[in-house]
């Protein structure tokens, strides 16, 4: 799987925007069921816009019907994907550390093997199933997003780079600049060589590199970790 240069070049965004907004009436249900361990406001605010990143090869061409905020187990299926169980959630704000409520938060990511559900990935890996590699919301009142997923795979993207377990964020709303950015795991010492995270100034770095600690949610043990994002408002 070798893509240096499409991971240096942003490519443009798909064509089917008026079909990618599936929000499920059930995303508030979800959201209580999986508990939110932040508060409204991050502890410290950060004024610094968060960081952009590419958005790399992998957005998807087509968007699944089944789109909401649990990524480990598709509609209708008993069969858990593959993998470390993970909550990723947090607030997004604007530069006055306001909560933004109804922006669209996007992720997608590769599943345990390191392989997308992409016809550009061409890796050869083993697809997961079970795994729903895409997922959207809108935050709500507080500002606040959360998807449970699995941690990914690592993957070639080059002869020379192998990119660390990482999530694409896309996140946007009228009157404030789009975001694209990414997010990675603490303690991974492939994060020491990736040309994307390395690229970014430290005090940004700091901020898309999150840990996260091991807890017990209806009787499942997951990783729970806390990405707060900026956005910046429009003139």
């Amino acid at each position: 799987m070798y893509f240096l240069g499409l991971f240096l070049v942003q490519p443009k965004e798909s064509s089917m925007q008026s079909s990618r907004r599936r929000f499920l009436s059930s995303s508030g249900m979800l959201i209580g069921a999986l508990g939110f361990a932040g508060k409204a406001l991050a502890d410290s605010c950060d004024f610094r816009p968060t960081a952009k990143q590419p958005l790399g090869p992998f957005y998807p061409v087509e968007f699944p019907s089944d789109s909401d905020i649990d990524l480990t187990r598709l509609a209708g299926s008993a069969v858990r994907a593959t993998g470390d169980v993970m909550i990723i959630e947090g607030v997004v704000t604007d530069d006055m550390c306001k909560p933004i409520k109804g922006a669209i938060v996007e992720i997608w990511q590769a599943c345990h093997t390191g392989r997308y559900n992409h016809p550009s990935d061409t890796s050869g890996t083993a697809l997961d199933p079970h795994f729903q590699y895409y997922g959207v919301m809108r935050t709500d009142e507080q500002g606040r997003y959360r998807f449970k997923t699995i941690k990914p795979g690592a993957y070639d993207a080059s002869e020379t780079w192998r990119r660390p377990p990482h999530i694409h964020f896309k996140v946007g709303l009228r009157g404030y600049r789009q975001l694209v950015t990414q997010s990675y795991w603490g303690g991974e010492s492939l994060n020491e060589t990736d040309l994307i995270l390395m690229d970014l100034p430290i005090a940004d770095r700091r901020k898309v590199v999150i840990d996260f600690k091991d807890e017990i949610l209806n009787g499942e043990k997951i990783g729970r970790g806390t990405f707060d994002m900026t956005l910046t408002k429009l003139p």
